[in-house]
């Protein structure tokens, strides 16, 4: 094999989401000087975003001075909030959450968003590359990471070089910025690797599901954001919806659970079609059309799940880092100040050291601090939780007690205990299936690629999963990737990973952890259309 070409930089973010771009773009407002590259394993940037999303605008303002002139795409004033509990048949609301006042915020496609502020960071002479996999990091003689490794294209399943092979190239940088999202295949490396995550809780995490639709003239009404709990969860399983009424007889529907979760026979995916069938929802979207759908991870664990974010050579920020604040359902403005406090901290010294100490003493880390008991509290319930967020509201998170949180993949009942009652309906409106909702996704991968989703210990599937849990990871992937064959040669799990979203539930969730997500090859995954 050839030696790798070589390119240098003074910083290399990976991942051209809202942190990683907000990095790289205050960086060359502090210094035109700085030499600053964005790595995107999408196609196009923003094409692998997806989030609700309302977002408070302080930080956009001091990003992009004078950007409500000019607008992103999908960007919708906050009119009105509703908070709703549902039950099968009807719902009664609740006084909104403090946390989810969104007077003066606004609703926006995420993904357009980062599309909308990349020609933003080429014009202050950030250098883009989209389709460009990070498949893993470098490092110097010293353990250090020294920068990123370029995944090849033109690799056939088996390895092979295909016609057209390229040989991926090595960035070196004097800090590499991990703004991958949640779960991001090289921060988990890097978190493993130097123990990041020693002296904090496990991480925690949900799957959020979501849909944009196009209905009938005169049924939405821009700018009412509307969340619910209650039905058709069990009070058991924590988790909600929103609806978020846009711009041009559109609205975004979507879904979020937490993958702690006990049942291993639930299906996130069938719970977010179920809210569907809500009568005030079918209401809403009977007679409309999907334009697009998706599914992507959250990660839920905030303060005391919070890794070092420092490490030699290299640094996290945004979703990378576990700074989505879950009682507020907003993570894009704690992205976006993450990244431009990482750019200040590197135009002042260039390296990653001390990023922790002034991340943890920052607005971002106290916001997260206020509000940590709230998630871990709705462990043992709906109600529990529901209280236990009144008590932490009230007091402002200070009571002395931080609750722990757990790790979601150990949390699974086996098979025969039973206990779990889904109230559920039957369905008509589409997607009927997950592969159906995989062709909103618009996913494309080459199907002779290698295949990026890796059962690490194969014996186990059903050696003890099927009878201890019943192949979960058949029922919690939102994309049908995992599918349990039985055939003259025996029973396998076959993985279809043209499917794969990207949400990375699997890696997640799975209860022996012996599923790895990597990257595949550049430009493959979905392709995201204002979601």
């Amino acid at each position: 094999m050839t030696e790798r070409e070589i390119m240098e930089y003074d910083v290399v973010v990976v991942g051209a989401g809202p942190s990683g771009l907000a990095c790289a773009m205050r960086l060359k407002q502090l210094n035109a000087d700085l030499s600053v590259c964005v790595i995107e394993k999408a196609s196009e940037i923003g094409a692998h975003v997806l989030s609700g999303a309302v977002i408070e605008p302080e930080p956009l303002d001091e990003l992009v001075p004078g950007w409500r002139e000019e607008p992103p795409p999908i960007c919708v004033s906050a009119k009105r909030d509703e908070f709703l509990l549902l039950s099968r048949t009807g719902k009664r609301k609740l006084p909104t959450p403090p946390q989810q006042n969104n007077h003066g915020n606004f609703i926006v496609s995420l993904g357009a968003t980062c599309a909308w502020l990349a020609p933003k960071a080429e014009a202050l002479g950030v250098d883009l590359f989209p389709g460009f996999a990070a498949a893993d990091l470098a490092y110097d003689d010293g353990d250090a990471v020294c920068g990123v490794i370029i995944g090849d294209m033109g690799v056939d399943r088996e390895g092979g070089e295909k016609e057209g092979y390229v040989q991926g190239i090595e960035i070196r940088a004097a800090v590499t910025v991990l703004g991958e999202g949640c779960r991001g295949h090289l921060s988990k490396r890097a978190i493993k690797k130097y123990g990041l995550d020693r002296d904090s809780d496990p991480q925690t995490y949900a799957i959020g599901m979501k849909e944009l639709w196009q209905l009938p003239a005169g049924r939405v009404e821009p700018g009412l954001i509307q969340h619910s709990v209650g039905w058709p969860l069990p009070k058991q399983v924590y988790g909600g919806s929103f609806v978020y009424h846009l711009d041009k007889d559109r609205v975004a529907v979507g879904f979020v659970c937490a993958l702690d979760y006990q049942d291993p026979k639930f299906t996130p995916f069938e719970a977010f079609q179920q809210f569907k069938h809500h009568p005030s929802v079918h209401a809403l979207l009977e007679g409309g059309e999907i334009l697009s759908a998706g599914a992507r991870a959250l990660v839920e664990g905030g303060y005391q799940s919070l890794p070092r974010v420092e490490m030699p050579g290299a640094l996290l920020i945004g979703d990378a880092a576990g700074l989505l604040n879950v009682p507020k359902i907003k993570g894009t403005h704690q992205a976006l100040r993450s990244g431009m406090m990482a750019a200040e901290h590197l135009a002042e010294k260039l390296s990653s050291e001390g990023f922790d100490a002034r991340l943890r003493d920052s607005a971002v880390v106290a916001e997260l601090k206020k509000v940590r008991n709230i998630r871990p509290g709705f462990q043992k319930g709906l109600w529990r939780g529901m209280t236990t967020a009144a008590i932490e509201t009230a007091t402002a998170g200070k009571l002395p007690r931080t609750l722990s949180n757990h790790a979601d993949h150990a949390q699974y009942r086996k098979l025969d205990q039973e206990g779990f009652e889904y109230d559920w309906v039957e369905r008509d409106l589409a997607p009927r299936d997950r592969l159906a909702s995989v062709y909103f996704a618009s996913t494309e991968h080459d199907e002779d690629q290698p295949v990026h989703l890796k059962i690490i210990d194969p014996d186990v599937c059903f050696s003890r999963c099927e009878t201890e849990f019943g192949n979960p990871c058949t029922r919690f992937c939102p994309a049908n990737v995992y599918e349990k064959v039985e055939d003259e040669n025996g029973k396998r799990i076959q993985i279809n990973a043209a499917n794969c979203v990207h949400c990375k539930t699997c890696d997640i969730a799975d209860p022996y952890q012996v599923i790895n997500w990597v990257t595949p090859e550049g430009g493959s995954g979905p392709n995201y259309s204002n979601l």
